[in-house]
């Protein structure tokens, strides 16, 4: 995969913050960003509620496979819980088995070719807002890919704390 220099699509995401329209506006920017500077076939936002256990889809780049809508539960008892939204630590699913470790839907997203998963905590305040979520297939993603994501998923701290997540 041909890879762009990562600044320029994050000025424009960052720019994008300060336009009508959002969060919408600032998700799309993200998910055109990161497929650019990073490459994705799949990229969702999940709005991470602790209090109430659960999180909520706010974007999906395939509303039909992955709709914004409804609640998942937190199964807090899970490593890949413990480490992406309680310690706030990027995780990199580097094959089918990863997938099928971390992801109850696996079956799902193996169907659509997908292989490798990253997740990216959006942290605020020194807590876990979301995460920023990028899949795709073969090409398993990097810790150079975590060091530009964990950029992007930082522009989604405004976006995050505006969403309603009751």
């Amino acid at each position: 995969m041909t890879r762009i220099e990562p600044l320029p699509a994050l000025a424009s995401a960052a720019t994008t913050l300060s336009l009508p329209g959002q969060p919408s506006a600032l998700f799309a920017a993200l998910q055109d960003g990161t497929a650019a500077a990073i490459g994705h076939r799949l990229f969702t936002v999940m709005r991470h509620d602790a209090e109430a256990g659960r999180n909520r889809r706010a974007h999906s780049s395939d509303p039909a496979a992955y709709p914004v809508s409804g609640y998942k539960p937190v199964t807090w008892d899970h490593p890949w819980t413990r480490r992406v939204l309680v310690d706030g630590t990027p995780w990199i699913g580097a094959g089918p088995a990863d997938i099928a470790w971390a992801y109850p839907d696996h079956e799902k997203i193996a169907a659509m070719g997908l292989t490798t998963a990253m997740n990216l905590p959006v942290r605020w305040n020194g807590r876990t807002l979301g995460t920023v979520n990028l899949l795709r297939a073969t090409t398993p993603f990097t810790e150079a890919d975590v060091a530009i994501g964990v950029i992007f998923a930082a522009l989604a701290v405004p976006a995050l704390l505006t969403i309603d997540a009751a």
